[in-house]
This record gives C-alpha cells, structure tokens and sequence, in this order.
C-alpha cells in the first residue's frame, strides 16, 4: 500500500474505507497480527466495519517484530522503558510516512513551523539512541530555520535568558519539554512569557513524583506566567500524535482516532464520557499496526476529542507521555 491516501481523509466514511483497507492489508501481510486476530476468530473475510478490528495489545511490541508488508525497516524507534524492564521496537520501513504524519498535524493545530523558535527541553530523551519524539523535534527544529532554534541538556539558565530575549519581541516560540525538565525550570524561574507556547510531552521518568495533570499544569503556567499547558500525545508504537492545547482536552489528526474500550471486556467499546482503555486507530502505522489497545485510560467526547487519565495500575511506567492519577 502506498499509505499517503491517509492524509486525504476529510470524513468519517473516508476513514472507515481507509481503516478497512489498511485492516486488510495488515491481516494478510504481517504474520504476528494476523495470529492475533485468528485467535479471537476474526479475519478480512467477517470484518466489515472498524469496531470490528481487533487491537494489538502494546505490549507486543516489546516481545514480537510488528511489521506489515516487506521487511526491510529502515529505521527501529525504541521506548526509554525502566531498569529491568524490555523496551518496545518500532520497525519503521518508510520514515516518510512519519515525517508527513506529524509535519501536517503540528500544521493543522499550530500553523506553519517556520514561523516559529522551537527549543526542546528533552534532556532524558537526549541522553539515548532511538527516541521517535527526538526525531519529531529534531525535524521540527530544523524546518523553523529560526538561528535560536535548538535543545536544551541541563542549561536552564541559558534558556531562561534565550526565552525572555526571543518573548519581548514577539518572536512565536514553542517551548517542549518532558514534564520533570519543565517542572525544574518552572521552580527555579520564575516568568511572564507572552508569546511562548509551553508543551508537555508527560513523563516524569523516575526523577520526580508523579503528579495529576491538573497540579503539574498549574504549576508550570505560574512557573512560565502563561494562561495554559499544551500537551503531545504520543509513544514509540505510534507515528501519529495528539495534541491539547489546554485543560488536558486532546484532538487527534484525520487519520488518527480514539476509542474507549471496557476495562472488564477488551472487546466491548465505552460510550463518550466513560472512562475505559484507549484504543488508538493510527493509520499512518502502515508498516507496522495500526490498531494499538494502549495501556492508557481515558475517555473520548462526541465531537472527537479526548482525555488521558491514567494507566492501568499493572502497566509498567512507559518513558512517553503517561501521567497516574
């Protein structure tokens, strides 16, 4: 499948189709999902709309190669995980298709990169091979083709300085950091930033006390004297992103959804505003699975958009994105 028909996608009934195809593409050419859903009995023969598709357990990508198709991946994202634990691979076999996933999302909520200074603040991250959100961020800097755009390792005080300078002239900047990287600028400095976008990517990685949303964000819009939080929603297993830009409520780009399952019955769904087990539709996943059943709790709302919650209390912490309640 060429994969770049996703990005078309302007309907429901065009993802559906795509959904579908892409389910059938996946059944018939990667050996480990097909397994999968030959267990639980179904097949691109009784399959015929999108609640039907079973979703991979996650956890498959720490024990098992998930590829569709050919495999040649020319690239294997891997998750930070925790000492002692396996990490998860994500054999990608066309970087492309990532590159224009979150190129056209981060577009499509935030406008054209290049009129922003995007400085990264994602010192845990940094310090690996492997990293998807580093590649992202690594693209992103590059495309702003701002002079100041760059990372940050442990230098607060030389961001604190670049921040001021680049916000007093009303120069767009977006600031995006791991939660306990910000957590420590926001207590050591103290702001009033006008024209900065401040993004959370989640995460405390075993350096501080996990938090709720709401006592992390309160926190870092003091720290950063700035009305909201963003949040990027994303992980290894995926190449497609959501994005908050405020009080936690995330959107997802047209080839990306989100549905709720029961957490006593994996294979029932939840209606809108009850909280369950996120499933995530990721069809620019081609290569790999697009149809994860994530370690995530949360609950979606009629008009498409989504919370997180939690994690499930057996899950272990992933280095992506999860904060406990």
């Amino acid at each position: 499948m060429d994969g770049t028909e996703i990005f078309k996608i302007d309907s429901q009934i065009e993802f559906d189709a795509q959904a579908l195809k892409v389910f059938k593409h996946q059944f018939q050419t990667n050996a480990v999902y097909r397994e999968f859903c030959s267990y639980l009995k179904k097949s691109d023969e009784n399959v015929t709309q999108v609640s039907e598709i079973p979703f991979l357990p996650i956890s498959f990508f720490k024990s098992k190669e998930i590829i569709s198709g050919e495999k040649h991946p020319k690239t294997i994202f891997t998750s930070s995980g925790t000492t002692g634990n396996e990490t998860s691979k994500h054999f990608v076999n066309r970087i492309s298709l990532y590159e224009q996933s979150f190129r056209k999302a981060f577009e499509q909520f935030y406008g054209k990169v290049e009129d922003y200074c995007v400085l990264a603040l994602l010192p845990s991250y940094l310090e690996r091979e492997g990293s998807s959100l580093i590649y992202m961020v690594d693209d992103m800097i590059k495309k702003s083709k701002h002079v100041d755009s760059g990372f940050y390792l442990n230098n607060l005080d030389s961001l604190r300085d670049k921040l001021i300078q680049l916000d007093k002239t009303g120069q767009k900047i977006l600031l995006i950091g791991v939660s306990f990287a910000l957590l420590d600028m926001a207590e050591k400095h103290s702001l009033q930033l006008k024209n900065t976008v401040i993004m959370e990517t989640g995460g405390m990685k075993g350096r501080r006390k996990e938090l709720i949303r709401e006592e992390l964000h309160d926190i870092l819009k003091s720290g950063f004297g700035v009305p909201v939080i963003h949040s990027e929603y994303g992980m290894t297993e995926l190449l497609s992103q959501g994005y908050s830009k405020g009080n936690g409520i995330f959107e997802t780009p047209p080839w990306m959804k989100i549905l709720i399952r029961d957490t006593e019955d994996p294979l029932t769904y939840q209606n809108h505003g009850k909280t369950g087990g996120m499933n995530v539709i990721d069809l620019a996943n081609i290569d790999s699975c697009a149809f994860i059943a994530t370690q995530d709790l949360g609950k979606t709302y009629e008009n498409g958009t989504f919370e997180v919650l939690g994690r499930f209390d057996h899950s272990d912490v992933r280095g992506c994105n999860l904060m406990v309640l």
